[in-house]
């Protein structure tokens, strides 16, 4: 028999189980009784209103993200910077004040430069190795710092313990962008970050294969809103790639775990090779910022960068030509190992950065550490044959 068309599909009965999470697609909510409908917008935090806020399967996997990140809220969008973005047009307005980690997200950088200034909300980089010495960055109008650690780049480790003291302080929120480590490797929230930041596109789904970013807070009020902002800009996100988000947390702690020591032997490899300058991977024993990562963090991470040996940013060409496991891609997190090339230029277009030559860096896969050793030794060497 067809059902009738107002019909709405019902949920499977207790007589199925399945260890798949459901895959709920919506634009259309339905409501029971014309009171209901009426009063929809009542339940915008904690029910379900309209497809852009989220079905079941959204929800899901904002519950476990929360519970991973040991958080009571999380809210899902579309990517990890759409994250950032909402987070701060939630929050600032105009006359109000940034602070931004020089060694952050690149395009959260020109967020603040090229578009919050318009709203005559203004930011400030700070030196991605400041401490208490942050303090004298703050002013009245300051609402936001935005951390990064380490930078998914040059790899520098912010003092988050100072950082958030001192913003507590001056009544300041703090905002970490944890992709690198995950909640595996450090939990922000309970550390006192008011806001915490996952480009679940990479280490949470696992695979390269989807966009998505998460947003998770203990506090009510920063809740709703992130809610409400996510529902009013219309930043939806599919329930299938919450489904595969969800499919990759399933083995999430057994990839962190493999690359993770995967990372670290290649780092290592990497550090006593003629045609390296630097190794910048915090977890490693000897890393320029190797004692704050070891003071706060209890995991690592899989992406890590070097300074090469080229003669110039020229040599970097026959570098990753000859590279055969490592594919050339600028995200990372995923199961297949990535490398990339920041030149010398991009470097010296942050005020505080350090580095003044092109940096190489690597996503580290889950292939065997020896063959990725072996695939970058053989690269560095037609590198140095230019």
């Amino acid at each position: 028999m067809i059902p009738p068309a107002n019909a709405s599909p019902e949920a499977p009965n207790h007589q199925f189980r399945s260890l798949s999470p459901a895959v709920w697609r919506a634009s259309t909510v339905l409501f029971d009784t014309v009171a209901d409908f009426t009063s929809r917008k009542d339940r915008l935090f904690d029910g379900y209103t309209y497809g852009v806020t989220g079905t079941p399967t959204t929800r899901a996997l904002e519950e476990r993200v929360a519970a991973l990140e040991g958080a009571r809220h999380c809210v899902a969008v579309p990517s990890g910077q759409a994250a950032l973005c909402l987070i701060a047009l939630s929050l600032l307005k105009s006359g109000d004040h940034v602070l931004i980690a020089d060694s952050a997200y690149g395009p959260l950088r020109t967020f603040a430069r090229d578009y919050l200034q318009r709203f005559g909300i203004e930011h400030d980089t700070f030196d991605p190795s400041a401490g208490a010495d942050l303090a004298a960055l703050l002013r009245p109008q300051t609402q936001l710092v935005f951390l990064e650690s380490p930078g998914s780049i040059t790899m520098e480790m912010q003092d988050i313990p100072t950082i958030v003291k001192l913003a507590q302080a001056a009544g300041v929120r703090t905002v970490l962008d944890n992709s690198w480590a995950s909640p595996l490797g450090f939990r922000g929230v309970p550390a006192g970050v008011d806001i915490v930041v996952e480009a679940a596109s990479k280490l949470l789904s696992g695979h390269s294969d989807l966009l998505l970013g998460t947003i998770a807070t203990d506090n009510r009020s920063l809740y709703e809103a992130f809610r409400t902002t996510q529902s009013v800009l219309g930043q939806a996100v599919s329930a299938e790639d919450c489904f595969l988000a969800l499919r990759g947390m399933d083995t999430l702690e057994v990839r962190y775990a493999h690359q993770c020591a995967s990372a670290l032997a290649v780092a290592s490899a990497l550090a006593s090779h003629e045609a390296v300058a630097e190794v910048l991977f915090p977890p490693r024993p000897g890393d320029r910022s190797h004692a704050r990562w070891e003071a706060t963090f209890t995991g690592g991470g899989c992406v890590l960068s070097f300074v090469p040996h080229f003669r110039s940013d020229a040599a970097a060409h026959p570098f990753f030509s000859a590279l055969r496991l490592f594919q050339i891609g600028a995200s990372w997190g995923g199961v297949h190992s990535l490398a990339a090339f920041y030149p010398q230029a991009e470097q010296s277009k942050r005020q505080h950065c350090a580095f003044n030559a092109g940096i190489v860096r690597l996503s580290i896969g889950v292939e065997p550490p020896a063959k990725l050793i072996a695939d970058l030794e053989q690269a560095l060497q037609a590198a140095a044959a230019h």
